[in-house]
């Protein structure tokens, strides 16, 4: 396989220009793309089709270009619950994808949402165990959110112990030949910071733009901010209530035009967004809010 085929494709299922830097040969300088590519994803967890075959299907039917896969359950196990880790049913993800012409674009560790990635003893093996089946998956890209136990806003006396363990899994990223990104409470300038104190190129953000939008900070400002270089992927919705083409506070032709002033491009990818009046009905929130990102991102 060519070069160029390795670069597009690892190029777009990372959304970073700094990690085509890290895995692949560069030739001299590079300057700005004339036209950024992107790419719409849904997530399996919120398509109600956590680690299932059918979530495959699913987004076909949506109309996505590819699927955010959970690691499953955490609990009080001592890692995730996750049906990937199986060959066989692996496999199947593997294949059904390729017949549908999906990707998967990032594997998600959303357990850490509600349990505490500052203290839960085996994180090591955990954050090991979504490398492993990355490896196995083709992935380039994780999802770690802090969540609620991890706020530093809250709880900034977990700052030492949150920064030295992404420290470790920073060093585990760059051995698999991966990025991490993480989601924090903390605006853009606090991430810049903390992503300084990591101090490894394999810890990224993952930008979710219902934060800002409903700290009542700047969107634009925040993403200007961080920068291309510190975003892997975004997930590129606001809190439920409306779908995005029906949403007053976040302007997405305006978010177009910032990516593109960032040089930022890659995977999109819609987490919620539901209409307050039908929020189980999959297949019309998350087709609705795929086609008008579609609409916009690649109109």
């Amino acid at each position: 396989m060519s070069h160029d085929v390795l670069s597009r494709r690892d190029f777009l299922g990372t959304g970073s220009l700094l990690l085509a830097s890290l895995l692949l040969p560069q030739a001299g300088s590079a300057s700005k793309p004339k036209k950024l590519t992107y790419k719409i994803a849904v997530v399996d967890l919120m398509i109600l089709k956590r680690q299932k075959l059918g979530a495959l299907q699913l987004t076909k039917d949506i109309g996505a270009d590819g699927v955010e896969l959970d690691m499953g359950g955490l609990g009080q196990r001592e890692t995730f619950d996750n049906q990937l880790a199986n060959p066989e049913i692996r496999q199947q993800f593997i294949d059904k994808a390729r017949e549908l012409n999906l990707e998967i674009c990032s594997l998600a560790m959303t357990g850490f949402y509600a349990q505490s990635f500052a203290t839960r003893p085996t994180y090591e093996r955990m954050v090991q165990d979504c490398f492993d089946t990355m490896r196995a998956l083709g992935v380039k890209v994780a999802f770690l959110p802090l969540g609620t136990q991890g706020d530093l806003r809250r709880n900034p006396e977990l700052r030492p112990a949150i920064v030295e363990r992404l420290r470790v899994v920073g060093r585990l990223a760059q051995k698999a030949g991966v990025v991490v990104g993480i989601e924090t409470a903390l605006d853009a300038t606090g991430e810049v910071a903390l992503l300084k104190e990591i101090g490894s190129k394999h810890i990224q953000i993952y930008f979710n733009f219902s934060n800002p939008l409903k700290e009542g900070r700047d969107l634009h400002q925040e993403l200007r901010i961080l920068g291309r270089k510190r975003i892997c992927q975004m997930h590129a919705t606001d809190e439920d209530g409306v779908w995005l083409q029906n949403n007053p506070r976040l302007d997405m032709q305006k978010v177009k035009q910032t990516l593109a002033d960032i040089g930022w491009q890659g995977w999109l990818v819609i987490e919620r967004s539901r209409d307050a009046t039908d929020p189980r009905n999959v297949k019309r929130n998350f087709g609705a809010n795929t086609a008008y990102l579609k609409s916009v991102f690649q109109g």
